[in-house]
C-alpha cells in the first residue's frame, strides 16, 4: 500500500492507470499472436518450405535488432514513453493489413513491420516499471510479463479455432481488431516521464550503460531464451503436432498446454522462486528444463505426451523471462532505462531472427529434428552460463565481505 502511495504522489499513477496500461499491453500482444501458431502451417500449405518458413518466421526479429536500441535511445531523448506505445499498435495495424494481402513476399513485409511493432515493447516496459517503487522492479516485471504471456495464450488458442471456423485469413482479422481497439485506448494511458529527466544520455552514458556486465550477461541469456521459444511453440512444435497426425483444435490444445503453466511460471518468478532460490539459480533450473524437454520433443508420436511435455517445457521458459527483464534494468538510473532497455531487447532479437532460421535450415535435411536439437544444446550452455556466473557473483560478493571486514578490523 505505501509503495501505491509513494508513487501517487510523485506521479499521480493510479489504480485505473495500471488498469489501462495492462489492457492495452494486452490488446498489442493478443495483435501479435492470435496469428503465430498457424502461421508455419500456413505458409506450409501455401507451399513454402522450411527454410523459407524460417526465413519469415525470423525476419520477425530483424527489425527488432535493428531499431529497438536506437527507439530506447530516443524515448529517453525526447522523455516521453507514451507516444511509442501508441505508435507500437499502428505498427501492428499495419502489419495485419499486409498479413490479408496473401502472397509471400507480402507477408515477408509484414513480419518485419510486426517485428517495427514489437520493437516498441523496450518503451513499455520502460514506462510501466516508472509505476512502481524503485525495489519492486521484478514485481513490476513478472505483473507486465503475465500479461503478456495472458495475451498470448488467449489469442494463440483461439487461432486454430478461427482457422477451423471462418479460413485461414481469420486470425489476421481478428488481430487487425485488436490493434485498433489498443491504439484507441492508447491515447488515455499515464506518461509519468515527459518532465522526469533533466537531460538526455550522453556518449559517456550511452557506453557506460553498454559496457555493464550485467547487462551484457542477462542480455546474452535472453537471447538463448527468446530463440528457443520462437523455436518451439511459437515456431516449429506446431508443425511437430502435425506430423504427428495432430489437427487444427490439437494446435489450441498444445497451445494452452504450454502457455497456462508459462503463465503461471512468469507470475510466480518474481514473488516465489527468485525470492526462494534467488535470481541465477531458477534461471539454471528453467535453462536446464527448457533444454530437456526440448531435445525430448522430435522424439514423441503421441499428441498427449507432447502436450504434457510441452507443459513442462512451458512452465520452465516462464521462470525466466521476468527476471531477464528485471536484472536487465538492476542498477541502472530511470534517466537511462530506455537505452539499456534497447540495448537488451536489441540483442535478445538476435535469438528472434537467428533462432528460427538456423532450426529451418537444420530441419531441411532432418524433418524438424535437427531445429530442435539444436536449441536443446543452447539451452544446455545457458544453463552452464547460469551456474558459471552464480558462482562468480558468490565469490566476488564473498570477496568484498572480507574486504570490508579487514577494513573495519584495521580501523578498529
Amino acid at each position: 500500500m505505501k509503495e501505491v502511495v509513494d508513487i501517487e504522489k510523485i506521479h499521480g499513477i493510479r489504480v485505473k492507470d495500471h488498469a489501462l496500461f495492462i489492457a492495452v499491453t494486452f490488446l498489442f500482444w493478443s495483435s501479435q499472436y492470435v496469428y503465430s501458431p498457424i502461421l508455419s502451417s500456413y505458409l506450409e500449405q501455401k507451399g513454402a518450405g522450411h527454410l523459407l518458413i524460417g526465413l519469415i518466421l525470423g525476419s520477425y526479429g530483424i527489425t527488432q535488432l535493428l531499431i529497438r536500441f536506437p527507439l530506447g535511445m530516443m524515448s529517453d531523448y525526447l522523455s516521453r514513453r507514451k507516444l511509442f506505445v501508441s505508435l507500437g499498435l499502428v505498427m501492428s495495424m499495419l502489419s495485419c493489413m499486409g498479413l490479408l494481402m496473401g502472397d509471400f513476399g507480402w507477408i515477408l513485409v509484414s513480419r518485419l513491420v510486426s517485428g517495427v511493432s514489437a520493437s516498441t515493447w523496450v518503451v513499455f516496459t520502460v514506462l510501466y516499471s516508472a509505476y512502481f517503487a524503485s525495489g519492486n522492479i521484478a514485481k513490476a516485471m513478472s505483473n507486465i510479463q503475465f500479461v503478456t504471456v495472458a495475451a498470448q495464450l488467449l489469442g494463440m488458442s483461439a487461432s486454430a479455432f478461427l482457422v477451423s471456423g471462418w479460413g485461414w485469413h481469420a486470425p489476421f482479422w481478428v488481430a487487425l481488431a485488436f490493434a485498433m481497439l489498443g491504439a484507441l485506448l492508447s491515447l488515455g494511458i499515464k506518461d509519468t516521464e515527459r518532465q522526469s529527466f533533466k537531460k538526455p544520455v550522453g556518449w559517456d552514458g550511452l557506453t557506460a550503460v553498454v559496457r555493464e556486465p550485467n547487462l551484457l550477461k542477462v542480455s546474452l541469456l535472453s537471447t538463448i531464451c527468446h530463440s528457443t521459444l520462437f523455436i518451439t511453440i511459437f515456431g516449429f512444435t506446431p508443425l511437430q503436432a502435425f506430423k504427428i497426425g495432430g489437427t487444427e483444435e490439437a494446435i489450441s490444445m498444445l497451445v494452452v498446454a504450454f502457455m497456462i503453466p508459462h503463465a503461471i511460471a512468469t507470475f510466480l518468478s518474481g514473488r516465489l522462486f527468485m525470492k526462494r532460490w534467488g535470481s541465477w539459480t531458477t534461471l539454471t533450473i528453467g535453462f536446464a528444463g527448457s533444454a530437456v524437454f526440448t531435445l525430448a520433443t522430435p522424439f514423441i508420436h503421441d499428441l498427449g505426451l507432447l502436450c504434457l511435455t510441452q507443459g513442462i517445457n512451458g512452465f520452465a521458459q516462464g521462470l525466466s523471462f521476468p527476471l531477464l527483464l528485471s536484472l536487465a534494468l538492476r542498477g541502472i538510473s530511470q534517466e537511462k532505462r530506455g537505452t539499456a532497455m534497447g540495448f537488451y531487447q536489441a540483442f535478445y532479437s538476435l535469438g528472434i531472427f537467428l533462432g528460427p532460421f538456423l532450426a529451418g535450415w537444420f530441419n531441411d535435411g532432418s524433418d524438424l529434428t535437427g531445429g530442435f536439437l539444436f536449441s536443446a544444446a543452447t539451452g544446455l550452455l545457458a544453463a552452464c552460463l547460469t551456474v558459471y556466473w552464480n558462482r562468480s557473483d558468490k565469490s566476488a560478493n564473498a570477496h568484498a565481505r572480507d574486504s570490508r571486514s579487514a577494513s573495519a578490523a584495521g580501523s578498529g
